[in-house]
């Protein structure tokens, strides 16, 4: 089914108004993890959002580096919840002019769903430390617009929780050994059927005399970007889609529509390699 790209609201402003109502009206359900519980096994990430020169939204992603597993993968800023900083600072997000207090739906969840509240403002102090770590995001600069659904990774037991923020003027990022770069792409490219394709990945088993294991096919986003085309695959794709259905109703095109690209991954794929 062909699908029309729909029309951006015309100012920055206009857009975050929209994304917060959007998220507001189609919020989860309930976060499945106890605040006070194991949180190893859930994860924090900032879907997050920002405007070029002229006014036009993009997402923002982190390019994992060479020394993490999953290399060269396109991802949101984030990671896992370390409780005792998080809770700490889960609680100066509520202080004056932060960015919880800042959220305009923040009081309804507070009189509404109080302990998925406390929750909220745990899993968004997570990924804005992550955030600051990975990349020296300024948690100050960050307007916080609104939570997505959890996304289940398929080859780690994880469950990451995505909030979506907005970036109001930092235009200057510094990753550190965890990223390679920064890379920026366009709303607006989401809404082009030529830029996504069906990936198709084998697995190497690194058994001497074993066959590769069998194929799997995933779609994905091709972003071309002088010369070079990174693709956004996995969770990170998943949850650009959700998003893209939540504030657009936007659907990208059929998978078996696309265009094919092969890729095979090793071991080292899935274990990277330590920081020295």
């Amino acid at each position: 089914m062909e699908t029309t790209m729909p029309a951006l609201p015309r100012s920055p402003e206009s857009f975050i108004r929209l994304v917060q109502e959007r998220l507001h009206h189609l919020s989860p359900a309930t976060f499945a993890f106890s605040a006070n519980g194991d949180l190893s096994l859930h994860s924090a990430v900032l879907f997050l959002l920002g405007k070029d020169g002229d006014g036009e939204p993009y997402l923002i992603l982190n390019k994992r580096s060479q020394r993490v597993r999953q290399p060269g993968d396109l991802c949101c800023p984030g990671g896992g919840i370390a409780p005792i900083i998080d809770r700490l600072l889960a609680r100066w997000l509520n202080w004056p002019r932060m960015p919880l207090s800042r959220w305009p739906h923040g009081s309804w969840w507070r009189r509404h769903r109080k302990t998925d509240f406390s929750k909220l403002a745990l899993l968004l102090a997570a990924a804005l430390r992550e955030g600051f770590e990975e990349m020296r995001l300024n948690p100050l600069g960050v307007r916080f617009l609104g939570p997505m659904p959890a996304q289940h990774l398929v080859m780690f037991k994880r469950a990451i929780y995505p909030m979506v923020g907005w970036v109001n003027n930092q235009k200057r990022f510094f990753p550190n050994w965890e990223v390679e770069k920064i890379i920026t792409i366009p709303v607006a490219a989401f809404f082009d059927a030529a830029n996504y394709a069906r990936y198709r990945i084998s697995f190497k088993t690194g058994t001497p005399g074993e066959p590769d294991m069998p194929y799997r096919d995933m779609p994905c986003f091709v972003h071309r970007h002088d010369g070079d085309d990174e693709l956004l695959w996995g969770a990170t794709y998943r949850i650009t889609e959700r998003f893209l259905k939540t504030i657009f109703d936007y659907v990208p095109p059929a998978m078996t529509s696309l265009p094919v690209i092969h890729r095979r991954l090793g071991r080292r794929y899935l274990e990277g390699t330590l920081p020295r």
